[in-house]
């Protein structure tokens, strides 16, 4: 029994040795590699940057020099021809109703594309709605075309006979001056329609959406 009691002891001993020692060499809480914290501007800096989509970026040059220098003269905006708002601004958009070729007041290319009018004459045609654009946005704006962020969107129609397949290249004559005028931010999607007559028998008929500041 007294044998029995000293291998306890000299257990408990040894037990409370190693203790000690595992407790010594474990690491302090003063010994604790500290968090790491960057400055506030390279955290910052660090941070993934949510940006504008590809192409979307705000107007910043004087679109009335960029004009005068092209010897571009926007028409003055026409009044809707039935019961409808020329444009509706809503949010950051502007939704302008389908412009066709008017100029002050004088209705333009009346006919069929290309029974009275051949692809150069359609594109021009084209351009003219492009104008009727810009000046309906610039109403809208209040005058300042600088507000214009983003041509968005055009849809264009071309009064065209049934073998006609070339109505994008029609429309492209808006949407080459949406990109003369504005740069990157003129670039949009589109729709280039072929439909067999549109009101007034004009050539083409375009509407767009425009976001703003």
């Amino acid at each position: 029994l007294g044998e029995c009691r000293a291998g306890m002891r000299l257990f408990s001993i040894v037990f409370l040795s190693l203790a000690a020692s595992a407790q010594a060499f474990s690491p302090s809480p003063m010994w604790r590699a500290p968090a790491l914290r960057l400055p506030l501007a390279t955290s910052r800096a660090l941070r993934p940057r949510v940006g504008a989509a590809p192409g979307v970026r705000m107007v910043s040059f004087d679109v009335e020099g960029v004009l005068k220098d092209k010897g571009i003269v926007l028409p003055d905006a026409a009044p809707p021809a039935a019961n409808y708002v020329p444009y509706v601004v809503t949010g950051n958009y502007i939704y302008i109703a389908g412009q066709i070729p008017m100029v002050n007041g004088e209705l333009k290319y009346v006919g069929k594309v290309p029974t009275e009018y051949a692809l150069e004459e359609a594109y021009q045609c084209a351009r003219t709605c492009g104008l009727n654009i810009l000046a309906q946005a610039k109403a809208a704006c209040g005058g300042d075309l600088k507000k214009v962020k983003k041509i968005v969107k055009l849809v264009g129609f071309v009064n065209s006979k049934d073998d006609f397949y070339d109505q994008p290249k029609v429309i492209n004559g808006a949407s080459d001056l949406m990109a003369e005028v504005f740069g990157e931010a003129g670039r949009h999607a589109r729709s280039a329609v072929g439909v067999n007559v549109l009101p007034l028998n004009v050539a083409t008929e375009i509407e767009a959406i425009i976001e703003i500041e």
